[in-house]
């Protein structure tokens, strides 16, 4: 009798460690199951739904970038074309105070929708080309204060670089957000030697493929004429048309009655008004070396007062031809004829 109790108890006991093992076994795997996602994987057709909304509505953090190389322009990669465009009245003073319905956009002779139209001033990425051949000794002095006084027209967030050249043309001070260093590299060059313009262009040119800002311009002070260049026109004229980069000269020409010199630099101030005004920009020529730093104060005042007119060109091929650009004005009633600068084309993308 005894050894039937005890045998019932043995088995009892054995029932309730079976039983709580059990217990302990099904918590367990319920701990290690997945969370119910969603009602909606339980139809068979949404199996692949949540990637591909993740897709569509997700920011995705590990999509590769695209590089842009530097010196391509941003816009041509958005099918977005940005035109820098400054208006003059006849007395050469700046026109401000437009509004987008001023101005109209054609490429190669179809008028464009214009999407965007700012009138802000934006930071620059500006290169100063400066001239210390030996035809500029009598003006290097006022030269060099017109650099200054052009500086002195910079924001914080502009960035400058320059390039000084006579017979061969280097690269005097990289990019940098300092005037003090630019006007200090200015100081130490002394005029002499012949005239390598168009080498220091194509040096200006490729430098400004590292700016960091959209908007760029070169400032060349020279007197114009080349003599000693490596590259020739034709080189600086398609490398200017490629660029995206406005042209600003301040021609320190003689008077004409002493352009007894080469014919290059007979031809130097037709030279730099062809390759500044296909950029939107112009040669403001002085004769009175005492006008100079007035001149570059207004340069520096026009690049902060220009129109920025965006629009997506109807001509959607990408056969990198070049496309002319022209901007008419619908000026305000009461306004004399107004002069209207900006580049005159650019290069479609290839693919």
């Amino acid at each position: 009798m005894k050894r039937d109790r005890y045998r019932s108890r043995v088995i009892l006991f054995s029932v309730v460690v079976l039983i709580f093992a059990c217990l302990v076994a099904s918590r367990a795997t319920i701990l290690a199951a997945p969370l119910p996602q969603s009602p909606v994987q339980d139809n068979p057709q949404n199996d692949n739904k949540p990637k591909e909304e993740a897709k569509k509505d997700d920011v995705r953090k590990n999509t590769p970038g695209q590089v842009i190389k530097p010196g391509r322009s941003l816009k041509l990669d958005v099918d977005l074309a940005l035109v820098n465009v400054t208006v003059t009245d006849p007395y050469n003073r700046l026109v401000t105070g437009l509004d987008l319905d001023n101005f109209r956009v054609f490429e190669d002779n179809i008028e464009q929708e214009v999407v965007t139209f700012s009138a802000e001033d934006v930071p620059i990425s500006i290169g100063v080309i400066f001239d210390f051949s030996g035809s500029m000794s009598n003006k290097v002095g006022k030269a060099r204060e017109a650099a200054v006084q052009f500086f002195k027209t910079a924001n914080p967030q502009d960035e400058f670089f320059l390039v000084s050249f006579n017979e061969r043309a280097e690269l005097t001070s990289s990019f940098t957000n300092s005037v003090e260093d630019l006007q200090s590299s200015l100081m130490l060059t002394s005029a002499k030697g012949r005239t390598a313009l168009l080498d220091a262009l194509y040096l200006g040119l490729s430098q400004m493929r590292g700016a960091h800002n959209a908007k760029r311009a070169l400032l060349i002070l020279s007197d114009g004429g080349d003599n000693h260049s490596r590259y020739n026109e034709s080189d600086i004229k398609r490398l200017v048309k490629e660029a995206d980069t406005q042209l600003y000269a301040i021609g320190i020409f003689d008077a004409l009655g002493y352009r007894n010199r080469t014919p290059e630099e007979l031809n130097g101030p037709s030279l730099l008004s062809e390759i500044t005004e296909m950029t939107g920009g112009r040669v403001f020529p002085v004769e009175k070396v005492e006008e100079l730093p007035d001149i570059a104060s207004k340069i520096g005042m026009e690049l902060r007062n220009q129109y920025v007119l965006g629009y997506r060109p109807s001509n959607k091929a990408h056969d990198a031809r070049w496309r002319k650009i022209k901007i008419k004005l619908r000026a305000p009633k009461g306004l004399p004829p107004l002069n209207v600068y900006s580049r005159t084309g650019y290069y479609a993308p290839s693919h």
